[in-house]
């Protein structure tokens, strides 16, 4: 059990029963093939988390006052597909707290199940996924719980929209969605791309974010850089116009590869995760929250996962 509080808040902050947000970490890196490492995202994440300053300047907000409660890790080595499994079973018991869930990897393949407790109890969802690497693979290695196929799933059966892509298997390209495929290289002259991407997108959205999505120069420490990514700035306006806009209902951070000559990729994955929560409660009253939240009894919603689909 975390004894632990997410970023040191007080403990008063940090208690489930009055807590908004819910944290779950996820140490798992066991599909990936070059730099690993990932495993240990989840704790560097938080230690960095600590030297934070926790009042939001653009916000004017002190977003942990909401209530922040920092789950005990989803740990789970012995394979990818019971790693989902767990996740997905974590992610949808504190989704029926109606609680604004969030989860930090470890690996990509973490969304795998993430996003299916998500869209099994939300209707009409929209999983924005902002990465490098579109990750559709239907398989790879012999497994579908690959970090390759991380949005193999949510291709199939969410409204997947897909934002700084660089980086693809030729079968991908026959897999993805072209309408809803933002492609690095033409967004870099595409001065209408947040909008348009936004246009595309439901009420409902599950903003599954990889770090890999930023520029080397921001985040070296990712288990596969790609270089041409988002700067930070760009990375915040669309951020701010998606929260705005959209009920996101939820978000992982996946891909931190921490290293200790580079305490900077930690720091920001860390403030990144922040700015996105005070985007989201800057503007909602205490007392609007749950109205807001979008949240439906996930039990009256016929799941697309039965546990079967794991065995």
């Amino acid at each position: 059990m975390n004894k632990r509080t997410y970023a040191g808040i007080p403990e008063k902050y940090a208690k489930l029963d009055t807590s908004k947000v819910v944290l779950i970490p996820v140490p798992f890196d066991g599909t990936i093939n070059w730099q690993k490492g990932a495993v240990n995202g989840p704790k560097a994440f938080l230690d960095a988390s600590e030297n934070m300053e926790l009042y939001d300047v653009e916000t004017d907000s002190e977003v942990y006052k909401n209530g922040i409660f920092l789950a005990d890790d989803v740990i789970e080595t012995a394979s990818a597909e019971k790693m989902v499994r767990s996740v997905h079973a974590t992610t949808k018991e504190y989704i029926r707290k109606n609680k604004f869930v969030t989860l930090v990897g470890g690996e990509h393949s973490i969304s795998i199940g993430s996003i299916r407790a998500f869209n099994e109890c939300f209707d009409n969802l929209t999983v924005v996924h902002v990465g490098a690497h579109a990750n559709v693979r239907t398989e790879f290695e012999g497994t579908q719980y690959h970090n390759a196929c991380a949005l193999s799933d949510a291709s199939q059966s969410t409204n997947l929209i897909q934002i700084g892509i660089r980086s693809m298997d030729a079968i991908e390209k026959t897999i993805v969605d072209e309408d809803k495929t933002f492609y690095a290289h033409e967004m870099v002259t595409d001065d209408y791309w947040m909008e348009n991407a936004i246009d595309l997108m439901t009420n409902n959205v599950f903003l599954s974010f990889n770090l890999n999505a930023l520029d080397m120069s921001l985040v070296r420490s990712t288990s596969y850089p790609e270089p041409g990514g988002l700067f930070w700035y760009e990375t915040l306006e669309f951020l701010q116009k998606l929260f705005k806009e959209k009920n996101v209902v939820g978000i992982d951070l996946t891909d931190l590869c921490p290293n200790e000559n580079d305490k900077a990729s930690s720091y920001l994955a860390s403030k990144l995760y922040y700015k996105m929560l005070s985007y989201k409660f800057a503007n909602v009253d205490e007392d609007d929250y749950e109205n807001e939240s979008g949240f439906s009894e996930p039990n009256n919603k016929t799941s697309k996962f039965q546990d079967e689909d794991y065995e």
